[in-house]
């Protein structure tokens, strides 16, 4: 009984280092990823930075976390905005044609002679309606 008991506070224990470490992972990462976000921060102070979370981790993580950590959001957010910015004109440029243009391409098929009265009534009714 005895051997169990330690042996369940061990696994215990290590679940709650792996945790810990995990979420240090994510707090180191986070950091690593706001520094190359940052576009106004200078190249030098950047290597600075990781020289230092390299060398001193968990001291530099934290100091980052409190000199630097409000500004954190607002460059995520930032570079959230801009990519949904871009992704919203990228679908603008392949999304379909307005109805009018649709129907002007249809008219301009059946001028060429490529489809015939009733392709163009048909195509006219389905962008119409």
């Amino acid at each position: 009984m005895q051997y169990a008991l330690t042996h369940l506070w061990d696994m215990i224990w290590f679940m709650a280092v792996v945790f810990m470490f995990l979420a240090y992972l994510m707090a180191l990462f986070s950091i690593i990823g706001d520094l190359f976000r940052d576009r106004e921060l200078s190249g030098g102070l950047k290597a600075v930075w990781l020289i230092a979370l390299v060398f001193f981790p968990f001291i530099t993580a934290l100091v980052y976390l409190i000199v630097r950590g409000s500004g954190m959001a607002d460059r995520a957010q930032a570079q959230a905005s801009q990519t949904k910015a871009a992704t919203d004109d990228y679908i603008r440029t392949v999304a379909s044609a307005s109805p009018a243009d649709e129907i002007a391409k249809a008219k301009s098929l059946l001028d060429a002679g490529t489809i015939s009265e009733s392709e163009y009534a048909a195509l006219k009714a389905k962008v119409l309606g």
